[in-house]
């Protein structure tokens, strides 16, 4: 019998104020199993402080779909944080 996973790997990709806040498009984090993609926020703005006042308003998505706040992540997965954006 295998022993669950001890950490799972996401891909996350970075659009708009968290890609000039890490600057890159894309990084990855190691997380526990049933960790909530809110989580990966968290981890981000722990590391980028600066992106606390996107906290409110960011909207997640997981492998090209949107997903709610509380949506527990896999090995993996590929995050997106979504801020809020305006177009023209």
């Amino acid at each position: 019998m295998t022993a669950p996973a001890q950490e799972i790997t996401i891909a996350i990709q970075l659009f708009s104020v968290y890609q000039e806040a890490f600057g890159t498009s894309e990084i990855s984090y190691r997380f526990p199993p049933n960790t909530p993609v809110n989580a990966v926020l968290e981890r981000a703005i722990a590391d980028r402080p600066q992106l606390a006042q996107w906290r409110s308003v960011t909207r997640f998505g997981i492998n090209l779909e949107f997903v709610d706040p509380e949506t527990i992540v896999r090995d993996g997965d590929e995050v997106v944080l979504i801020p809020p954006v305006s177009g023209g």
